[in-house]
């Protein structure tokens, strides 16, 4: 029996680390302050896929994992999968910039404690956000492959503080190998999707939109929904980690992609399908759109052995039959 903590377990990421883990019959240590907005939920309540309180090999700390590192000194952790942050969707990580950059502080105590009690492993989430935003605009655009950030050289200007704070936990992990021997990789997940996703977030706001609209004219996405982004499964993305993990210790990254670019007009006309209907999709130039084009490469991701399954249309049927059922 392995023993697992998860940072920001009750989040959409962490709630399926915590699921796999438990039904391996692993002990799993959960710390999730359930902060508005970032889409934790409290596990007292049952989560939407599955109740961890039926386990009894679960434990849940709701407190700010900062105030958790300064009064545990477990020395015992297989796995750490750090994935404690401030974010939500594009509107938080553009107009809250500020708060997001409380995951400086975040990951600083959390590397200040890993130097400490010195767990086995840590599984660390960066971001493609973490890329350069010169590397994904419109008319230079490129499928963003993990070379391109160089701690050796020019590492580009990421995606607002939401970036510049992965960067520095991808550097941090990286320095905390060298000088401590602290093992570690870090994921750059990309557009990460699913079922029980946060409102917050483009997937399940789009989808749900379009079985509120059903049948009309017209359906609408945020900017110009020209942009384009590389929507990844979450549980392809858990796959992807669990895969890979062992076979990186340097802090090095790997990203968690598909390599394939959709637009936010193609994703809306594909739910709108989906249910049966063919709307004119416009877009709210008005709300935030963020880079042009984020895409991941994924060649590195095969070397390693992963390639991800479920086709985005397939996610967005799953999607749409499980938000009919909430209906």
């Amino acid at each position: 029996m392995k023993k697992i903590l998860i940072t920001g377990g009750a989040g959409f990421v962490g709630r399926r680390f915590c699921k796999r883990y438990l039904e391996s019959g692993d002990e799993v240590h959960c710390v999730d302050p359930i902060a508005p907005d970032t889409g934790g939920l409290d596990p007292h309540s049952g989560w939407p896929l599955f109740s961890p309180g039926d386990y009894e090999n679960f434990y849940f700390y709701q407190q700010d994992c900062r105030n958790w590192f300064k009064t545990r000194a477990d020395d015992d952790f297989d796995y750490v999968f750090h994935l404690a942050a401030m974010v939500g969707g594009r509107a938080m990580i553009e107009n809250r910039p500020l708060a997001v950059a409380d995951d400086l502080s975040i990951d600083a105590e959390y590397w200040q404690w890993a130097e400490r009690v010195r767990p086995a492993k840590t599984v660390c989430f960066s971001s493609s956000a973490a890329y350069p935003i010169d590397r994904q605009k419109k008319g230079s655009y490129e499928l963003l492959s993990e070379d391109m950030i160089r701690f050796d050289g020019d590492i580009g200007m990421p995606d607002m503080t939401y970036g510049w704070a992965k960067l520095t936990c991808e550097y941090l992990a990286r320095l905390a190998f060298e000088k401590h021997g602290l093992k570690s990789v870090c994921y750059r997940p990309f557009s990460g999707y699913g079922e029980d996703q946060d409102d917050s977030y483009p997937f399940p706001s789009i989808c749900k939109r379009a079985i509120a609209h059903m049948g009309q004219p017209t359906l609408t996405v945020w900017g110009t929904g020209e942009q384009m982004r590389d929507f990844i499964y979450i549980e392809d993305s858990v796959d992807g980690v669990l895969a890979t993990m062992d076979k990186i210790d340097d802090g090095d990254a790997l990203n968690l992609s598909t390599g394939i670019y959709t637009t936010f007009k193609q994703f809306a006309r594909m739910a709108a399908e989906e249910c049966g209907y063919d709307p004119e999709v416009v877009g709210l130039s008005d709300k935030p759109s963020g880079v042009f084009a984020r895409g991941g490469n994924t060649a590195k991701q095969v070397q390693y052995g992963f390639r991800h399954k479920l086709t985005f249309r397939d996610g967005i049927r799953k999607a749409l039959a499980f938000f009919g059922r909430e209906a």
